[in-house]
C-alpha cells in the first residue's frame, strides 16, 4: 500500500492507527512525505519503525513537494508486492479490509478490482458505490467506460478505492502524470480502462475518504487548481489516439465540459487573478476540442452549462478572428 503525507499532522495518526489494524507480514506500507512542513515526518519516523513490528514498512521522504501525482510515482517505484493499491494521509481503512481486498484480487484474476467508499464529512457518513451495476466478476474495463450520457467507471476516478496486478505496472499504465497536482486520477483511471484487460467491482466498503480538510487542496482556491485542464486535454488526446476514438471521444468531451462547467459555476471561490486565468484557458481548452463532439456535448448539456460553455466558444471564435 502506497499512502502519501503532506502537512496532515492532524490526522496522520489516525491513518496510521488504521494501517496497523489491517497490519499482515505480508502487507508492505510505503509512506510517502512530500516534504511537509508541520510535525508529519516526525510522525511518520515514530510509525515507520512502529509499524515494522507487523508489516514491511518503507519511509521514504521527497526534498522538496511535487503533489500527490508525484509522491504515487515514488511509491510505485518502491513497491514490491504482487499486488498494489493506495491511501491519503488524511483517509483511514476499517480494520481487517486490505485482507478482503488481497482475497478479492486472488479470488477474481482480474488486472484490478474497483470497490465502493465512506465519505466522512465532520461526523456525518455516506456510502459512495462504483457506477457499475456488474459486481463479483470480471469483465473488458472498456465496457464500463460507456454510456456518455450515464455517470460511469472513469467518473469514478479515486485511485484508492480499488487494488491493481503488478502487471500493470509492468506494461507502464499504473503511473501518474508527473507533477499534476489536481485531477490526477483522471487521465490515469482513463489509461487503466483503455488499457487493462479486465477488471471487476466488488462490493466492499473499507476506505474512509476524508472530505472538508482546510489543507486539502480541494478547499483552496489557488491556481494549482486549474491543473484540471492539463489533465483533462491530457484524456482528450490519449482517447482521440485510441481504436475506438470514434465511440469513446465523446464521453470524455461531455466530461471535460462538464468540469468546465461546474468549476465556472463556483469561480467565486478563486482568487480573483485565478479567475480570470480560469476562463482565459477554459476557452483556450473549448477551442482544442474535437468540434464536432464538443457541438454534441454543448446540445446535450442543460441550458445553464450549456450557455457558459458557449459563451467561452465564442470568445475564442471572436478572439481567432480578430487576430
Amino acid at each position: 500500500m502506497i499512502v502519501p503525507f503532506y502537512n496532515v499532522q492532524q490526522y496522520a495518526l489516525d491513518t496510521l492507527r488504521s494501517l496497523r489494524l489491517n497490519a499482515d507480514r505480508d502487507f508492505e506500507f510505503i509512506l510517502v512525505d512530500d516534504h511537509s512542513k508541520d510535525e508529519t515526518p516526525a510522525i511518520l519516523e515514530r510509525a515507520a519503525e512502529d509499524l515494522s513490528d507487523v508489516a514491511r514498512v518503507r519511509y521514504i521522504r521527497h526534498e522538496r513537494n511535487g503533489g500527490l501525482a508525484t509522491a504515487r510515482n515514488t511509491g510505485l517505484d518502491a513497491a514490491q508486492g504482487e499486488y498494489l493499491t493506495f491511501l491519503d494521509g488524511d483517509d483511514w481503512l476499517a480494520p481487517g479490509y486490505l485482507t478482503e481486498l488481497v482475497s478479492a484480487m486472488d479470488d477474481l484474476g482480474c488486472d484490478f478490482v474497483r470497490t465502493d467508499h465512506v465519505q466522512a464529512t465532520a461526523r456525518a457518513r455516506s456510502v459512495h458505490r462504483v457506477p457499475v451495476g456488474r459486481r463479483w466478476e470480471a469483465f473488458d474495463p472498456r465496457e464500463a467506460i460507456l454510456p456518455a450520457h450515464r455517470s460511469t467507471s472513469v467518473d469514478y476516478a479515486y485511485a484508492w478505492a480499488g487494488a491493481y496486478h503488478r502487471r500493470l505496472m509492468d506494461k507502464g499504465v499504473l503511473h501518474f502524470t508527473d507533477g499534476l497536482r489536481t485531477a490526477e486520477d483522471r487521465p490515469w483511471i482513463w489509461k487503466l480502462h483503455r488499457e487493462a484487460e479486465s477488471f471487476a467491482v466488488v462490493s466492499l466498503l473499507g476506505v474512509f475518504y476524508r472530505r472538508g480538510v482546510a489543507s486539502s487542496l480541494t478547499q483552496i482556491g489557488d491556481v494549482r487548481q486549474l491543473d484540471f485542464i492539463r489533465a483533462f486535454d491530457q484524456v482528450v488526446e490519449e482517447t482521440a489516439a485510441d481504436r475506438d476514438a470514434g465511440r469513446l471521444l465523446p464521453k470524455a468531451v461531455r466530461t471535460y465540459c462538464a468540469i468546465i462547467a461546474h468549476h465556472l459555476s463556483h469561480e467565486d471561490r478563486f482568487e480573483p487573478a485565478v479567475a480570470r486565468q480560469l476562463r482565459s484557458m477554459s476557452a483556450a481548452a473549448i477551442k482544442r476540442m474535437p468540434q464536432d463532439a464538443l457541438a454534441d456535448a454543448l446540445e446535450a448539456m442543460d441550458m445553464d452549462r450549456s450557455s457558459k460553455l458557449r459563451r467561452l466558444r465564442r470568445r475564442v471564435i471572436t478572439t481567432g478572428a480578430a487576430a
